[in-house]
């Protein structure tokens, strides 16, 4: 049996995962073309590369390009093609315009890009054939690779012999291949020379050599019943009917499935790899030669010799399957099909990689209906043995045009949201980086079962909003780095214009404003651009100016005909450094005189850092910096910090905390309601993390105003909708662009809430209570109509 050096069709699209689609192969290989014999790393500028012809003739060098992968890519971040002809046992020299002279001088070609460090891969093409390769593509190691006491970084590098590494994907030892020197050590340049052990290269042949074809094996036989493939390494002849063909967009293959072996325990189907392959379709049947391997944790086999099968082919139709996954690895590459409805739980990759993830239901973030703990637990690992990820069959970023559940293009009018149910899912369950998938091989049927909702009707005089508007910031980030929000002013004006649309809909009397650019101006410029959407000067902004260190922070805006804020506005600076300054108005009602304090707060996130990591309880980094601060936010509020002598406060805000965590607990027990949980239960969410639903946006009403309550909901227009329909226009496409539409919907991704006042006629008060985790449903609330009795 010969083996064979598979060349890896290069594409600048990438798994998602990070890792760009490759047959295996083996470390080296002699070369039949160009290939790279010095490599310079030095410091500054100091970055060349020298290709070597070993081929024994002149080599036309319009067909090559050198192409660097920064930072672990899976797309070139720079790529140079090659001009003019390379002589036998010639060298061609890639420099920075910046090198030293000595550099400089050398180089046949200059650039002023960035070229690489030392953690940066480099693939030589041509015609878009991986034809070597320096690094493992997809990988950045932390100072570069190193291995034989030879590393990247800072270094020269030259090739020990006639080698080269056809496969990208392959971990790269730079000792196997290149011998090292010293930093900045340029006399390297033009000293490579082939060993002279290598017999002389020529080009590949068109049509490779085959092995002698074998008798067919049943496919059940290759896969065998572990997860490696039984077969694995050897080269083998099937015969199998095409169940799905994805040989383009990047997965470069197709897969086949076979009439069975009996064995239930076994596979009986397999993914052919076969970039540049001969066309199939599904229902051919094929007779196919190759190699067996392993990729990504899913067996192939690599299309040597392809022919049409004689004979009758077997019937193929879908195998049931359901959640949870039970033996996977036993119907792997197979067409499945699922035999009951499925909810979309997860968009988050829709955008990216045309992923979702689908449920048997929605799931809750755990610690939104159950402790912190063995029981957050339990409920994390039923989510996630009850969900499938949806793939597209695509392996490109942002694909063009993203395709919906029912297989047809996604539009503004064909969408779907999370929460929305598909039926007779069919594809093939795959697996690729650590996860199994299915690859549709047809549209599923999709039904709106979360319709975009009307803003809730949460009743009173007077309505109170909170809305996260996602790093609103009037600074550019192309003006300054730091900057969080709009890269541009054309994106800022799209992410101006949705989340104007959200606020004009809601017409809320007060909103508390979270994640706004913290320089005292983006706050009175987003009014501007309500009162222009609503007409008239109706809204006006507390005026805090730079209110502590952060980039970002909370704002308050209000409708100046329905109230007007009392004194001066006040702020709680406790641990600023690790959660924003809470902001503290009193306002009166006009039409009554009643006042009522809103306060709008924004806790430490899950996920960044702190001295205090996460437990593995469920709640995430920081839970004890939340909770020191949520303690003394009620104690702050209690001591009456505006001064006018009014204790009915409403506490809005991101509060990076879910139901049954700590800092919500506090404030619980320093008597205030959790109005999201005593009005909707524990259905009620304003955000989705990893396809599961909860609430970080609070509403929290101290004991005295509880009984002025009327109401409290999240308009939920942003957790559910997709990316695509968001105002960012870097990765997409012109036709992912055009999705954006000048309304709420991903205005944020939170959703807004809004809670209901009526600051007259009080119903008698009720001591607030801690509600009952899940699996006990929660005892609605004893209200009369519109004011609710008082609870978490």
């Amino acid at each position: 049996m010969m083996s064979r050096r598979a060349l890896a069709v290069l594409t600048a699209a990438a798994l998602p995962g990070g890792f760009a689609l490759a047959a295996p192969s083996q470390a080296s290989a002699a070369p039949t073309s160009l290939m790279f014999s010095v490599y310079i790393e030095g410091s500054s500028n100091n970055k060349a590369l020298e290709v070597y012809n070993p081929t024994g003739a002149s080599v036309d060098l319009s067909d090559y390009a050198v192409a660097v992968y920064s930072n672990g890519a899976t797309s070139p971040s720079i790529t140079i093609d090659m001009t003019g002809t390379l002589a036998a046992g010639g060298r061609w020299t890639l420099a920075h315009s910046l090198a030293a002279t000595e550099l400089v001088d050398a180089a046949d070609a200059l650039t002023s890009a960035g070229i690489w460090n030392g953690d940066d891969a480099i693939q030589l093409h041509r015609a878009g054939v991986v034809v070597d390769s320096f690094g493992q593509t997809g990988a950045r190691p932390a100072g570069g690779w190193s291995g034989g006491g030879v590393a990247t970084q800072d270094r020269s590098l030259v090739r020990s012999g006639c080698v080269v590494d056809t496969d990208p994907l392959n971990e790269f030892d730079p000792s196997a291949q290149w011998t090292g020197h010293p930093n900045n050590t340029f006399s390297v340049l033009g000293t490579f020379t082939c060993d002279g052990s290598t017999t002389p290269p020529t080009d590949p042949p068109t049509d490779p050599p085959v092995d002698p074809p074998s008798d067919v094996v049943a496919i059940g036989a290759v896969q065998g019943t572990a997860d490696i493939a039984a077969m694995n390494g050897k080269t083998v002849t099937i015969e199998g009917v095409v169940t799905g063909d994805f040989q383009t967009g990047g997965l470069n293959g197709y897969f086949v499935q076979d009439g069975g072996d009996g064995d239930a325990a076994t596979s009986d189907a397999i993914f052919v790899y076969a970039p540049g392959g001969a066309d199939v379709a599904v229902g051919d049947f094929l007779r196919i030669t190759g190699p067996v391997s392993e990729f990504g944790g899913q067996t192939q086999l690599r299309a040597n010799a392809v022919v049409p099968a004689t004979g009758t082919a077997s019937v193929i139709t879908p195998t049931a399957i359901g959640l949870p996954l039970t033996s996977p690895e036993a119907r792997e590459s197979m067409l499945v099909a699922f035999s009951e409805p499925l909810t979309i739980l997860e968009t988050f990759n829709f955008d990216r990689y045309g992923e979702l993830v689908y449920g048997r239901s929605r799931q809750h973030n755990p610690t939104s209906v159950v402790e912190p703990g063995s029981a957050a637990a339990d409920l994390l690992a039923t989510n996630l043995a009850n969900r499938i990820l949806v793939d597209d069959g695509r392996t490109n970023q942002n694909p063009d045009p993203a395709i919906h559940p029912n297989g047809r293009e996604f539009t503004r009018d064909n969408y779907f949201r999370a929460g929305d149910t598909v039926t007779d899912l069919t594809g093939i369950l795959s697996h690729a980086f650590n996860t199994w998938r299915i690859q549709p091989t047809q549209g599923a049927h999709h039904a709106h079962t979360n319709p975009r909702p009307e803003v809730p009707a949460v009743g009173g005089d007077v309505t109170v909003a909170s809305m996260n508007v996602l790093n609103y910031f009037t600074t550019l980030t192309s003006e300054d780095d730091s900057a969080r929000g709009a890269d541009n002013a054309a994106e800022f004006e799209r992410q101006q214009s949705k989340i104007v649309a959200a606020l004009a809909a809601m017409d809320a009397d007060v909103v508390g404003l979270v994640e706004i650019e913290n320089n005292g101006t983006a706050v009175e410029n987003l009014v501007r651009a309500l009162n222009s959407r609503v007409g008239g000067d109706v809204y006006a902004a507390i005026n805090t100016g730079r209110l502590g260190d952060d980039a970002i922070i909370q704002a308050l805006i209000y409708k100046k005909a329905v109230v007007a804020p009392v004194g001066d506005w006040a702020a709680l600076d406790y641990q600023d450094g690790l959660n924003r300054p809470t902001l503290l108005q009193t306002f009166r009602e006009i039409a009554t005189g009643e006042t009522f304090n809103v306060a709008v707060s924004h806790l430490k996130s899950k996920g960044s850092a702190c001295e205090e990591p996460d437990q593995g309880d469920g709640a995430g980094n920081c839970n004890a910096v939340r909770l020191a601060a949520a303690k003394a936010m009620a104690t702050w509020l209690a001591g009456d910090p505006t001064g006018q002598g009014e204790d009915r406060t409403l506490i809005l805000g991101d509060l990076n905390s879910y139901t049954f965590e700590d800092p919500i607990d506090a404030l619980v027990e320093a008597g205030f309601a959790n109005l999201l949980h005593q009005f909707k239960g524990t259905a009620v969410y304003s955000y989705v993390f990893d396809g599961m639903t909860g609430y970080l946006d609070h509403a929290l009403s101290s004991s005295p105003l509880t009984p002025y309550v009327t109401g409290a909901a999240a308009w939920n227009i942003n957790a559910d909708e997709s990316d695509l329909f968001d105002y960012q226009l870097n990765f997409k496409s012109e036709g992912q662009q055009a999705l954006w539409g000048n309304d709420p919907y991903r205005s944020s991704d939170h959703d807004p809430v809004l809670v209901g006042l009526l600051l007259t006629e009080p119903e008698e008060e009720v001591p607030p209570t801690k509600p009952t985790p899940s699996p006990t449903k929660p005892t609605p609330p004893v209200v009369r109509p519109g004011l609710p009795s008082t609870g978490r």
